[in-house]
């Protein structure tokens, strides 16, 4: 137990109860999020194929945005939550304004670019699909450009909530906002009958809802830490560096990450066609298996921000040690679940029984390392992130997406004749190499030597 000194009661930043406020909505949200993309994919398959299609292919290629805007999101929540646990919320104030002014001028740029070269881009990069995929990715492109600067506003304030530790307002907006993007699509599909564009527009709108709320709360004064309009409308060189510091190099692992992730869907392609839709089924299943760590990764940001912001390493120990030991466990029961619920899933779906068999064993081997092994490889590697130990970290990402997971998914796949499995092999081989990495950087405590602000 960590104590503040002898004979002193000991002094936490975070209650069980705090935690359990952190945890539990981040957790709910990203559910949300994960159940209404399946509910978007549902609807626009009436569109039909060439939608399917041109959806799908450009939300690929949003991916590499949207974590690009996560990205200095979670550049600006160390910074923020350094200043909280240090409280200075003056400072962690206007490191929340210039997070925001940052976020708007990257994602209007973005944009900007987006739709000037939108149709050539679109055509270098999916040139050989059918007119009708093209004109659909057009349409959907063109529309989804406009919502980037509400993505990332939107991103900004998410930051600033979760940093002093109100996950539920973030929760409830999202279930707002998803509200209003399926709702959207239903109009628009079955009612106005617009085709692509009415799956498009809803999802502007859900993020254009989404931006406008967190923001206007982020002016609150009943916040701990809020936006002050002085601070927005000036650039402070030395907050955007620590900003950048952190946000860049995540921003250049998100980028190789889905690069890799390219390639790689072009190696499936390589496989019979009963591969390719087992394989296509597995990801589905697995986005929902691997919620657990994609909640707990904001919540190390802010318990171990704060911790390092008020310099106290000894507290910044224990949460680590107690923020792993409940995302395993919470890891391995859920992941237990989905994998308990995956034959159930599988009577919804018209295929083969080699088909389901091969969903099955993916979805086995996947979940089994997801729970045992992803969450060193991700929350842990938030929480040194958020302790500045920003490089090596970055770095271990880099060499095991590219070494380990990109090799030897040839390797498995291709030489050794593993077909999908192989790449299966190669992901969790990644997670299980990072794990180690970054287990052993934790217990040589050179993270503790890292200064952010």
């Amino acid at each position: 137990m960590y104590k503040t000194a002898p004979g002193k009661k000991a002094s936490y930043l975070f209650s069980n109860k705090d935690l359990k406020h952190l945890i539990i909505p981040l957790f709910m949200e990203q559910l949300l999020v994960a159940l209404v993309g399946i509910a978007d994919v549902f609807v626009v398959g009436f569109v039909g194929e060439a939608a399917v299609s041109g959806v799908s292919l450009v939300n690929s290629f949003n991916t590499i945005f949207i974590n690009l805007f996560a990205a200095l999101a979670a550049g600006g929540a160390v910074v923020i939550s350094q200043y909280i646990g240090r409280k200075e919320t003056d400072r962690a104030g206007e490191s929340a304004s210039q997070l925001l002014t940052s976020s708007l001028l990257f994602s209007v740029a973005t944009a900007a670019i987006i739709l000037l070269v939108n149709e050539p881009l679109m055509r270098l990069m999916f040139g050989r699909v059918e007119d009708t995929v093209m004109a659909a990715c057009m349409t959907y492109l063109r529309i989804s450009a406009y919502s980037y600067p509400a993505l990332a506003v939107y991103n900004a304030g998410a930051a600033l909530y979760r940093s002093f530790g109100k996950t539920s307002t973030t929760m409830y907006i999202s279930i707002l906002s998803n509200v209003i993007n399926v709702a959207g699509n239903c109009i628009g599909v079955f009612w106005l009958h617009a085709g692509v564009a009415g799956v498009a527009w809803p999802s502007l709108i859900s993020r254009a809802f989404s931006a406008a709320t967190i923001t206007v709360l982020c002016f609150s004064r009943q916040n701990p830490v809020r936006y002050v309009n002085k601070w927005i409308l000036k650039c402070n060189g030395k907050l955007q560096k620590q900003i950048l510091r952190i946000a860049v190099p995540n921003g250049v692992e998100s980028g190789i990450f889905q690069l890799v992730k390219v390639a790689l869907s072009s190696v499936v392609a390589l496989f019979g066609t009963y591969q390719i839709a087992a394989n296509g089924v597995a990801q589905s299943v697995w986005s929902m298996a691997s919620l657990v760590s994609v909640a707990m990764g904001p919540v190390f940001i802010t318990v171990i921000g704060q911790c390092m912001g008020a310099g106290d390493t000894n507290q910044a120990e224990l949460y680590f040690k107690k923020l792993m030991k409940i995302t395993l466990v919470f890891a391995v029961v859920w992941n237990g679940l989905i994998f308990a619920a995956t034959p159930v899933l599988l009577h919804f779906y018209s295929l083969a029984e080699e088909t389901k068999r091969l969903v099955i064993l993916l979805v086995l081997v996947h979940n089994l390392f997801n729970a045992v092994a992803f969450p060193f490889a991700d929350p842990l590697g938030k929480g040194l992130r958020a302790t500045g130990d920003v490089k090596f970290t970055t770095i271990v990402s880099l060499f095991t997406t590219i070494v380990v997971r990109l090799v030897f998914s040839v390797l498995f796949s291709i030489t050794m004749n593993f077909g999908v499995m192989g790449i299966a092999y190669a992901m969790c081989l990644d997670w299980l190499v990072r794990g180690i990495i970054f287990l052993c950087r934790f217990k040589r405590n050179r993270w503790k030597q890292f200064q952010v602000i």
